[in-house]
């Protein structure tokens, strides 16, 4: 165990504050937003003058690390993730050390891998006081201060690597010689702080951008605030007043608008900071209970199938570690079944051959062990609630039979394309039964090899290329498509009924101009099936073709007419069309349709093609059952007016 000095905090000038804030961002210089800025950046240099604590100030002081050690003691579990981290500590010390090389117009797999190796090993230096950790610590930062930037054009890559460069600095601040800690100040000031002084477009953002930047930035100033407490309380008033409002779309009940590959990218880093905040200042001035942000951590938990993945729409990738966020909403909540999901990929983590905590873009999971460590109880507990929905920008809804692995589970999303990252899959659909995925989404495609075709990747306009792209467009998903046209940009679905079972929702925006309306609902059954209703009534123009389809990574097997039998992992699933009467499945590929797109393999769409006359009336319900049955024959009423 390694003490540590207390750091005297130098007094504040708050006339010369205000010098540096008129002449740090003269965008702010209004009314709004600039003067709650300047009246917050008063309120934070007063508590930095009086209630800073000294280092290790960030996350883990040193009391709680006394709690943790005590902890560690008395809880097995916790203990072999550390033994865990503790093996890829030591094997991050063989680590080439960083060089700027930028992926595309990226720096951010770099930043990731850097900030993962900086946490980990201060926190292994805290815990042993082994110089090797140190020294490897040191020569990061080194080599990090000696880049030119840290690539501000693309500002995740800054903020990443503001994050891990501050944990360093406040973790391992006795092993640091003075002139190494004004390095390191320096590097901050410069390299972090100063490309944000022009107020990019990040700062008020609705998205992950606003959380990580800030969050990042956040942690950099608390780290060096005794020394530059000027700087320090400009950058955290900018945090603490423009963080709301991304966490207002947490609102009213906790989905996140992006879906739950980048809620544990923006959602970790918020609460980065909050934590940061509370154990540096004593407060996270309210951000905290911001309506619907303790909630998210429900969606994040019903989120995860039971075969242990996401529901990935947009732009979410296959799930492969525990998202350390997690463990900081179960200690704050005090509820420990918020782990169910995040303790097996834990254990996976533990299991896989010769370990390592997942990609370079996966959350770092020192955190993880820090935030578990506070919670009253060791171990999992499983969670009591079976359905869950989510209203906001993007509207999810969670049904399940119950929370072990052979369980059937079922999600759905409304929503609009334009939301930040999103796919053209309104209505969207995937389930799990007997432990494996049947309807599954491809999710994202990798960034940088579209960006290099000169796809229009981030253009959101109906006329975008981006649009063009197999994995983004609605014929890959599990929605309803109108004469293969795609979904209607600003089209937005809301969810209309959402009960024990059942959810239904209104699409009918989403495909304005193709049809007069279109309504689509999930039931989860007693019998453990699913069934999916989709209610449509045809356009004004000439007779349209609707097609239904799914994909799955199964193999299909049609037997003639309305029937298919799905085989997986050694289970089968079978697919039945009850309405209309008459259809054909059939399937549909999914090889690439053009040379820009990514490939598929292992997976096909199954579905049926129906012609909707203009004004007419059409149902389709299709019924999903896992395995041999048994099959009830218990339907929820006909109309999804009923349900």
């Amino acid at each position: 165990m390694c003490s540590y000095p207390v750091v005297s905090r130098l007094p504040l000038l708050l006339g010369c504050l205000i010098g540096f804030f008129q002449g740090a961002d003269s965008s702010l210089a209004g009314e709004s937003p600039a003067a709650k800025v300047y009246g917050r950046q008063n309120e934070i240099a007063e508590k930095l003058q009086h209630t800073l604590t000294p280092h290790p100030r960030l996350l883990l002081t040193a009391e709680a690390e006394r709690a943790l050690v005590a902890r560690l003691a008395t809880d097995p579990a916790l203990a072999q993730v550390e033994d865990f981290l503790r093996n890829e500590a030591e094997a991050r010390l063989g680590d080439p050390v960083p060089e700027r090389v930028l992926e595309g117009h990226r720096l951010l797999g770099l930043s990731q891998v850097a900030m993962k190796r900086l946490v980990i090993l201060s926190y292994f230096w805290r815990r042993t006081g082994d110089p090797r950790f140190s020294d490897r610590v040191r020569a990061d930062l080194k080599a990090l201060i000696a880049f030119p930037d840290w690539n501000p054009s693309h500002f995740l890559d800054t903020a990443v690597l503001a994050y891990g460069v501050a944990i360093a600095y406040d973790w391992c601040y006795p092993a640091l010689s003075p002139e190494e800690r004004a390095a390191v100040r320096e590097a901050l000031k410069i390299k972090a702080f100063a490309p944000s002084r022009s107020d990019p477009w990040w700062v008020r953002t609705e998205n992950n951008w606003n959380q990580v930047c800030h969050g990042g930035l956040g942690l950099a100033a608390l780290a060096i605030a005794d020394e530059e407490p000027a700087e320090a309380a400009w950058v955290l008033a900018r945090a603490v007043e423009s963080l709301p409002i991304a966490m207002h779309t947490y609102g009213p009940d906790g989905a996140y608008a992006e879906g739950p590959a980048y809620w544990g990218f923006g959602t970790t880093f918020n609460v980065y900071l909050l934590d940061a905040l509370q154990t540096a200042l004593g407060t996270d001035f309210g951000l905290s209970e911001i309506p619907g942000f303790l909630q998210t951590s429900d969606y994040l938990l019903h989120s995860n199938g039971p075969s242990g993945q996401y529901f990935n729409y947009s732009d979410s990738g296959p799930r492969d570690t525990p998202v350390p966020a997690v463990a900081w909403f179960a200690a704050r909540t005090g509820r420990p079944e918020l782990l169910a999901s995040e303790w097996p990929w834990m254990q996976r983590r533990l299991d896989a051959p010769g370990g390592g905590t997942g990609g370079k873009y996966a959350p770092e999971q020192t955190v993880f062990l820090v935030w578990a460590a506070r919670l009253a109880t060791g171990g999992p507990a499983l969670p009591g609630q079976l359905h869950w929905s989510g209203r906001g920008p993007t509207p999810v809804a969670y049904h399940r039979s119950g929370w072990n692995e052979e369980a059937t589970w079922i999600a759905i999303k409304g929503g609009t394309p334009s939301t930040n990252h999103g796919h053209m899959d309104v209505g969207s659909f995937v389930v799990d039964a007997l432990g494996v995925r049947w309807a599954s989404d491809l999710g994202m495609q990798t960034y940088n090899n579209l960006e290099k075709t000169g796809i229009q990747l981030w253009n959101m306009a109906e006329n975008s290329t981006r649009w063009n792209v197999f994995r983004l467009g609605a014929a890959s998903h599990n929605v309803l498509t109108v004469d293969g046209r795609h979904q209607v940009l600003t089209g937005s679905a809301e969810i209309v009924r959402h009960g024990a079972t059942r959810t239904v929702l209104d699409i009918s925006s989403a495909y304005t101009g193709q049809l007069a309306a279109a309504r689509r609902g999930v039931a989860l059954l007693p019998d453990r099936s699913v069934l999916i209703q989709d209610e449509l009534k045809g356009g004004d123009g000439p007779r349209s073709t609707v097609r239904w389809a799914m994909l799955t990574a199964a193999k299909v097997t049609l037997s003639g007419g309305a029937q298919a039998t799905l085989e997986r992992e050694g289970k089968t699933l079978a697919l039945s069309v009850l309405e209309p009467a008459g259809v054909t499945l059939e399937t549909y590929s999914t090889e690439p349709p053009a040379s820009y797109d990514a490939p598929n393999p292992g997976t096909v769409m199954v579905g049926f093609r129906v012609p909707i006359a203009a004004g007419a009336s059409s149902t389709f319900r299709v019924r999903l059952v896992p395995g041999d049955g048994p099959v009830s024959g218990e339907l929820p009423p006909a109309s999804l007016a009923d349900w």
